[in-house]
């Protein structure tokens, strides 16, 4: 290995020495004390994000005697406590929105995977009312003429007498309202798998 070549010329190496704190830095809060202030101390309860910079012995002895809670009542301390575990943030009742008085569990929140849906069953509240058809027998049912509200013999009744007036059997072989009949034809069956009719 060849120690004289000109790659070794350009390596430098940092001499084993400790940090000098720097003069200029900030100096010990602690009264009569001169040394650097290297060490952050909080300044307490209402004063969050405020330090003290302290040496490290005096650090040490305002860490043993620090209390954040100095001066709270144990109530006070239970309560700061409790609110802790939510960040000090306003919370409200699950489903509840503000100025309800309670309600039941999720009436006013989106449920697609039916969680509040399966709590008010165990609760034995009512379910919410639903529209019990898709769009799909919505319009199925719009072809043949009807709403949602009317049961399945109702649907079979409809279907039967559009099919009676339309079919080219019963009309003396009119061929105009074959397209109709096969939307009606293709509605009720849509009605039937959907267990309408």
């Amino acid at each position: 290995m060849n120690l004289n070549s000109p790659f070794f010329d350009r390596i430098r190496v940092k001499p084993d020495e400790q940090p000098r704190p720097d003069p200029s830095g900030p100096r010990c809060d602690h009264p009569g004390c001169g040394n650097p202030g290297e060490h952050r101390a909080p300044k307490g309860r209402l004063r969050e994000g405020q330090f003290f910079c302290f040496c490290l012995g005096h650090v040490r002895e305002y860490n043993q005697s620090y209390n954040y809670f100095k001066g709270m009542t144990d109530d006070d301390v239970a309560s700061f406590q409790k609110e802790a575990v939510i960040g000090h943030r306003p919370t409200w009742t699950m489903g509840a929105r503000q100025g309800d008085q309670g309600g039941a569990p999720g009436a006013a929140a989106a449920d697609p995977m039916f969680t509040y849906r399966r709590a008010r069953r165990r609760a034995g509240a009512p379910p919410p009312p639903s529209s019990r058809i898709g769009i799909a027998a919505r319009r199925a049912l719009a072809v043949l003429g009807l709403d949602e509200s009317v049961d399945a013999q109702t649907i079979r009744a409809r279907y039967k007498e559009l099919v009676k007036r339309l079919h080219p059997d019963a009309n003396g072989g009119d061929r105009s309202q074959e397209e109709k009949l096969r939307e009606i034809i293709h509605a009720y069956k849509q009605l039937r798998s959907a267990k309408l009719a």
